[in-house]
């Protein structure tokens, strides 16, 4: 019992967090405030009452429509306000209390905000990518800091991200480049470059890298199968970060396993 109230304390949390990422989703694409007007259905534009926008059982109450003019509700909106509290009792499972908890549920909500925006409307908005790459280069400067309690650890620990963003960066730069070459046409937009930057920044370079292999994968097996069962068109444009922001959750709370499992193909194993 003692361990079942965090649990559902926090799970809520997310969830409330998460019927907010479903308008920065909504509203940051179409240019609209994200705070002015208050919810409201978007066909009869009916403002909602505080019981409606009761997360995940506000959609069941209403049996997925809208009160006044029953014009159905997405079943998405609950469903990432599901996975975002999932998301913040994993944080907590994985990491504990501090810093760590909070700095990885901002992340897990941005990423979240990106994958889906990006499969809306192919895009990456800049003041998301940017404001994420600052947001991580703040946390491990603040974490460093808490860890070594000196000045020169936390300036140590914002030029490790940084750099690790710069990594990234390049990375990306360099396969659109490449990419574009090959296939004579533009191969990747620049925002999966900032993405990748933003995501150096939070999980370093080795987490960027895993992330980024782990996305490729990812990409080139749903890919093939949905050409296989005729669910995708071969000439249709494929979001990247939605696979990179998936890549990126794996590498955050599995990044260490899987890397560990990696260097022991090659290394002896210690006697």
């Amino acid at each position: 019992m003692d361990i079942l109230l965090p649990v559902i304390l926090v799970f809520i949390l997310g969830a409330a967090v998460g019927s907010f990422l479903n308008v920065v989703i909504y509203r940051l694409p179409a240019g609209l405030s994200l705070i002015y007007p208050p919810s409201r259905c978007p066909r009869c534009h009916t403002r909602l009452k505080p019981y409606d926008n009761v997360p995940v059982l506000g959609w069941l109450w209403l049996r997925g429509r809208c009160r006044y003019c029953r014009a159905p509700i997405a079943g998405r909106y609950p469903l990432i306000e599901f996975i975002t509290g999932l998301l913040f009792v994993s944080v907590l499972g994985q990491f504990g209390g501090g810093i760590e908890m909070l700095g990885y549920w901002l992340l897990v909500s941005w990423l979240l905000v990106l994958a889906l925006i990006d499969l809306d409307t192919l895009t990456l908005p800049d003041p998301l990518t940017i404001s994420g790459l600052c947001l991580g280069w703040g946390f491990h400067a603040a974490l460093a800091y808490t860890q070594t309690q000196t000045l020169s650890g936390g300036l140590a620990g914002l030029m490790t991200a940084v750099v690790a963003s710069i990594i990234g960066l390049w990375l990306f730069d360099s396969i659109s480049v490449l990419g574009s070459i090959l296939l004579g046409k533009t191969a990747m937009g620049g925002g999966d470059a900032k993405l990748a930057a933003m995501l150096g920044a939070w999980l370093g370079w080795q987490g960027l890298l895993l992330s980024t292999f782990l996305a490729a994968a990812i990409g080139a097996f749903g890919g093939v199968g949905a050409i296989a069962l005729g669910q995708l068109d071969r000439q249709r444009r494929i979001p990247f970060g939605p696979m990179l922001v998936l890549g990126a959750l794996i590498t955050l709370f599995y990044g260490n396993l899987l890397i560990q499992a990696y260097l022991g193909l090659f290394l002896p194993p210690v006697s």
